[in-house]
């Protein structure tokens, strides 16, 4: 089974007049006020996955500011789901800096959603603003036994749309002060899976911390892979494709790149989340 654990779909609104929603809206508009890039509904995600032999993907919308758009947004991601059950498996997103985010997220886990993600601190990075913005969110899904994916980025490096201020320091404090969840770090978790490496202390914190691929072909070679299996483990690294950035194909002609075994493939590609999810 494959599982896309990275997708995003927009309801119609914010598709067809997307300068709308721009306003008090510094990260969405940073990210989508250019036209060519792509907003796309949950029946073009669907028809990509058949085209790409995705069988099943998590889908969210984007950490909106405004409440109204954040509840529009996880509404139309509560239909898509329930329209195309069981291949969506839905995730809660809002700005969790904002007042109300924590009763959107829990009015959506409650609602059926399965997490919480994928929420982003795009102006500020991880700092300690951040994560006591994040601590009621964190303990409710902790109690839930839900994920909650969280938007992270190499620190280093060239400057792109999206790229966050965040620190691997920043990084690493979150996953310790909230080592019960069950944490996704979207784009690889900015790298910090190679210290890992180290003889004390980073693998307990980071034992609850899953790494995605979103976006890996944008920025890093293939061997990523085979350095990230070796160092954080084959459990621990969960296929998505930040769909509509990019197509599936991209991602699984760098496993093959980078010389992943059959087994390890799986794993990447749908067992790893699988687990997380408790999917049957």
């Amino acid at each position: 089974m494959i599982i896309d654990c990275h997708t995003h779909i927009f309801p119609g609104p914010v598709r067809r007049t997307r300068g709308r929603f721009m306003d008090g809206e510094p990260a969405f508009k940073l990210l989508y006020e250019d036209p060519k890039s792509r907003l796309v509904g949950a029946s073009e995600l669907i028809a990509a996955m058949d085209g790409q032999g995705v069988e099943r993907a998590v889908v969210f919308g984007f950490p909106w500011r405004n409440l109204e758009s954040a509840r529009l947004n996880n509404d139309y991601v509560m239909e898509a789901v329930a329209r195309y059950s069981p291949r969506l498996i839905g995730m809660a997103c809002v700005d969790v800096t904002v007042a109300g985010a924590e009763d959107e997220i829990r009015r959506c886990l409650e609602q059926g959603l399965q997490g919480a993600g994928e929420l982003a601190f795009y102006n500020s990075g991880i700092d300690d603003q951040a994560l006591e913005a994040l601590a009621p969110v964190m303990e409710m899904c902790a109690e839930r036994q839900v994920p909650v994916m969280i938007h992270t980025n190499e620190p280093v490096g060239h400057i792109y749309p999206g790229k966050t201020p965040n620190t691997l320091a920043q990084i690493y404090a979150l996953a310790k002060r909230f080592p019960a969840n069950r944490t996704i770090l979207a784009h690889w978790g900015g790298g910090i899976f190679f210290y890992t490496s180290l003889k004390k202390e980073v693998r307990q914190v980071l034992a609850n911390v899953y790494f995605d691929t979103a976006a890996s072909p944008y920025l890093y070679r293939p061997e990523i892979y085979r350095l990230a299996i070796d160092l954080a483990g084959p459990d621990k690294i969960l296929f998505g494709s930040d769909h509509p950035l990019l197509a599936p194909k991209r991602y699984f002609d760098e496993m093959e790149k980078a010389g992943l075994s059959g087994d390890e493939k799986a794993s990447v590609c749908g067992l790893n989340a699988a687990r997380l999810f408790n999917l049957e």
